[in-house]
């Protein structure tokens, strides 16, 4: 079996990430700003519409036969929320994952909040689910198991008395949405071998849950729920990982 290798780190292929991250991370807070009660999850897919092409991006979700610019995921779906007339209320629980493709390179990038009337809120769980992501890119150096990483994602939110949803992974990011390593699991596993390496493009995305351990398929092909509607927080960020500080990919 031959080995998948991670992404050269010619200055080319950096600078392609680069500008793929930077875009998903504009892309996310434009979508941000323009949040507000009464509008409809289709109507603020469409602005994110707007960006991508404003940035000469596509939409990865589109390329895989995903019928939105974006996921929106909306209360008690947690992930692969298809955009629609849903109208957003104030207190509803949104999460926005955008994720695109810019001259062959990727980027991708989430971010939940609850509506609010004059401003977005957060909660514990929300503001725990952000210091795992976090955590994970802060430890993304090279030469560092990744099953450390998800005992510490793992930790962060055993903590705070929140499970971690364990189908969902995080994944390498490169010239596709999800390129080696696949599947990295965000909790830990003793026979994980994988050791990360300096190149390594990470999109860190742990989902962690009120009570729920696992997300199922809801009402079609794409939407995700939990068995009993529990809440669920997510964060992404994609990062590269170099032999002393991450670089954060997905920021502006």
């Amino acid at each position: 079996m031959i080995k998948e290798k991670t992404i050269s780190q010619s200055d080319q292929n950096i600078e392609g990430l680069r500008k793929a991250g930077n875009i998903v991370a504009k892309v996310l807070w434009e979508m941000i700003n323009a949040l507000k009660p009464g509008m409809t999850t289709m109507k603020l897919d469409e602005i994110a519409g707007k960006y991508l092409h404003k940035f000469n991006a596509n939409s990865a979700p589109r390329l895989e036969g995903f019928p939105g610019n974006t996921c929106i995921s909306v209360n008690e779906i947690i992930a692969h929320g298809i955009p629609n007339k849903r109208i957003l209320r104030c207190g509803d629980k949104i999460n926005i994952d955008v994720s695109a493709e810019h001259n062959g390179y990727f980027g991708d990038v989430a971010y939940t909040v609850i509506l609010g009337e004059q401003g977005h809120r957060t909660n514990k769980l929300l503001d725990c689910a952000k210091r795992a992501t976090l955590t994970a890119v802060k430890m993304s150096i090279a030469g560092t198991p990744v099953n450390q990483i998800a005992q510490a994602i793992e930790n962060e939110a055993r903590n705070d008395g929140y499970t971690i949803i364990k189908n969902l992974c995080s994944h390498g990011v490169g010239k596709s949405l999800h390129a080696f390593p696949h599947n990295i699991i965000n909790y830990y596993d003793p026979d994980e071998t994988l050791v990360l390496e300096a190149g390594m493009v990470i999109a860190w995305e742990p989902y962690l849950s009120t009570c729920a351990i696992r997300a199922l398929e809801a009402d079609d092909e794409w939407n995700l729920t939990t068995h009993n509607h529990s809440e669920v927080a997510q964060f992404e960020h994609t990062v590269l990982v170099t032999d002393d500080k991450p670089e954060i990919l997905t920021i502006i």
